[in-house]
């Protein structure tokens, strides 16, 4: 596929090379997409897995191996001026996005009782508001082929101890349903996939053991099980699946 042919897509929150983000850029660039990507090291600086400095520039020599252009950016999605700059920087580079891969997430494990406002605007500034700029951003620019356009955001239905994080994912899905409908005379498909628990390094030994048990497939769920799916959903074949709440997590309990 020539350069020139290839189709842009962007894909949020690529910043450590054992996501499902990561993974996802790879996989779209094999399938013949040239790819921007944004990630956010000040996040993953305050996680517990630690900043993965050298992962955008090896995600970008890696997709650029398989035949993509590529672009990544460092993002602050909490930042509602973030959106237009991002869309701006990557039209630039790469020309008119035809897929939108909302992958970031701001997520803090707290309950009902010890979450602080603070930290609950964080999350709903970061999952659900930056989902809603991004979206109509993607949708006032858009300009591909009727048909070809595609959005996914990556949710959740953790609440339970995890209250901010789960709430603001919950509102990303009903964003993402919402366009479905809402850009469908552009042409475009918008999904949810919920991947359920998958093995992306913030899991400790003891907790991938009892997870896994959860699943009648007995084991975890794994970066690329989730790319495999984003990838059919922005092929033409994946063209008639749209308004979807996907639970793409090997059937757990």
């Amino acid at each position: 596929m020539s350069a020139a042919s290839r189709p842009s897509a962007l894909v949020t929150g690529a910043g450590r090379s054992a996501g499902i983000a990561a993974t996802v850029v790879l996989d779209l660039a094999r399938a013949g997409w040239d790819v921007a990507f944004t990630y956010w090291t000040p996040y993953d600086a305050r996680m517990r897995w630690g900043k993965d400095p050298g992962a955008p520039g090896e995600l970008r020599e890696a997709a650029s191996s398989l035949g993509a252009r590529t672009f990544a950016v460092e993002a602050d999605l909490s930042d509602p001026a973030v959106p237009a700059q991002l869309f701006d920087s990557v039209e630039g580079e790469l020309g008119n996005v035809t897929a939108l891969v909302l992958c970031h997430a701001e997520s803090v494990d707290s309950g009902l009782l010890d979450t602080t406002v603070e930290s609950f605007d964080l999350h709903f500034a970061v999952n659900a508001r930056a989902t809603w700029l991004l979206i109509r951003e993607y949708g006032l620019r858009f300009r591909g082929q009727h048909g070809t356009g595609r959005v996914v955001s990556l949710t959740s239905d953790h609440t339970a101890g995890n209250l901010p994080y789960g709430a603001s994912k919950g509102a990303m899905d009903r964003i993402t349903l919402a366009a479905s409908h809402e850009l469908a005379h552009l042409g475009v498909t918008c999904n949810a996939i919920n991947p359920g628990p998958t093995d992306t390094g913030w899991m400790t030994e003891e907790q991938k053991a009892e997870t896994a048990g959860y699943t009648p497939l007995g084991r975890l769920g794994v970066p690329q099980d989730c790319a495999n799916l984003v990838t059919f959903l922005c092929s033409a074949e994946g063209g008639w699946i749209n308004g979807q709440l996907l639970n793409s997590n090997g059937g757990i309990g």
